[in-house]
């Protein structure tokens, strides 16, 4: 029997490749000869790297400014291959995320996406010329010009002077001065990976959506969103037509605007998850399976807009393959609505949360014990052929 264990991460738990690890275990306890295929997956945020470097990629580390400016070391993930044919994997969230925030204090007016475009700097420098760039759980409502600015563009004011790093202060820029911009992007192909549709400004721009989360109060998201008008005006003119229009382009709201500088850039925007099943090659690796699991942290109606798991469930479902989900709560209506044949929760097996998340790998390895044994109980129930 073929088993394909593709799960996303549970947030604040276990990676994609813990929670794979740990149900095949219980997997393996009970049916010690089944074939499992272990393909953690992501959407295009964070475990994004991880579900690289569990397709094959290597690790790769760069020293870059956290969201903040303070120092830190973020981790990429590059293919293997000769120079200039390699692909990197990034994840805007290593350099630029909430997680990597000092003390977890939000800026929302000062954070800046500065060591994402070093990190894509990084990757050029390993001989990378696709690069995919994850998008999500991002700290900064800047447009991207901090990311521009670590891909060597200059952003100045009335007076000739740098701008400092961050949101609010582009409402003072004058100038973009991309004569610095890292000649090597041009024979890159850049890769947007987002699942938003946002566009960079109005009520469900970058810093009306996403800017409260990132601390911004009802004053701060009227002066980020100035600032932003202010950013792609200019930065539209210096650029021309193509940046002139990305504003208003699908996924431009995506990380605080990142995502309008990348479409700037001439990035292709596509979905997280469909650009993770192309690199772990899971459509390949699903064939002659019996079964696959997959799942998330928790399973909601936001899952439900592209998620992993939804994500898996449809690649398993056009090869007529049965798909369950393992999730550590689920909120989901209708399971079979979601492609499902059955979902398995941790707070079915133990209803206090912060356990389920301190014990998840333990739960986890009963879970696979479970649908092993239900395996088990399935085929012994077969009439036999006469």
């Amino acid at each position: 029997m073929k088993i394909v264990l593709a799960p996303d991460k549970f947030k604040g738990s276990l990676t994609g490749a813990q929670v794979a690890e740990a149900l095949a275990e219980g997997i393996l306890e009970v049916l010690p000869d089944a074939e499992l295929v272990l393909v953690p997956v992501a959407d295009g945020g964070e475990g994004t790297v991880s579900a690289a470097l569990g397709a094959g990629f290597s690790p790769r580390r760069a020293a870059v400014a956290g969201p903040t400016g303070q120092t830190l070391t973020a981790e990429f993930a590059v293919s293997a291959g000769p120079e200039g044919r390699r692909t990197a994997v990034i994840e805007m969230a290593a350099a630029s995320g909430l997680d990597v925030l000092p003390a977890g204090v939000r800026d929302a007016r000062g954070a800046t996406s500065l060591g994402t475009g070093q990190l894509i700097r990084a990757a050029l420098d390993a001989g990378c010329r696709e690069i995919v760039l994850g998008v999500g759980g991002s700290a900064c409502t800047d447009g991207g010009a901090g990311m521009l600015a670590g891909l060597g563009a200059r952003f100045t004011d009335d007076a000739g002077r740098d701008l400092p790093l961050g949101g609010a202060a582009l409402a003072r820029i004058a100038e973009a001065d991309l004569s610095g911009l890292d000649a090597r992007l041009d024979r890159a192909r850049l890769v947007l990976a987002a699942d938003v549709d946002n566009p960079l400004l109005g009520a469900e721009g970058a810093a009306a959506v996403f800017g409260p989360q990132k601390g911004a109060s009802p004053s701060d998201v009227v002066e980020l969103d100035a600032a932003l008008a202010r950013f792609a005006a200019v930065l539209g003119q210096a650029m021309g037509p193509v940046a002139a229009a990305a504003k208003d382009l699908p996924g431009a709201g995506a990380a605080g605007g990142v995502g309008y500088a990348a479409l700037a850039l001439g990035a292709t925007r596509r979905r997280g998850i469909d650009v993770v099943v192309e690199f772990t090659g899971l459509r390949e690796r699903l064939a002659g399976a019996d079964l696959v699991v997959t799942g998330e942290g928790s399973l909601d109606a936001q899952s439900l807009s592209g998620k992993a798991p939804i994500g898996v469930a449809k690649e398993a479902t056009a090869q007529g393959i049965p798909v369950v989900a393992v999730c550590g709560r689920s909120q989901l209506a209708n399971a079979a609505s979601a492609g499902f044949r059955s979902v398995h929760a941790l707070t079915g097996l133990e209803p206090d949360v912060e356990t389920c998340i301190r014990e998840a790998s333990a739960l986890l390895r009963r879970i696979g014990i479970d649908l092993a044994a239900s395996i088990v109980d399935l085929e012994n129930s077969k009439e036999p052929v006469t």
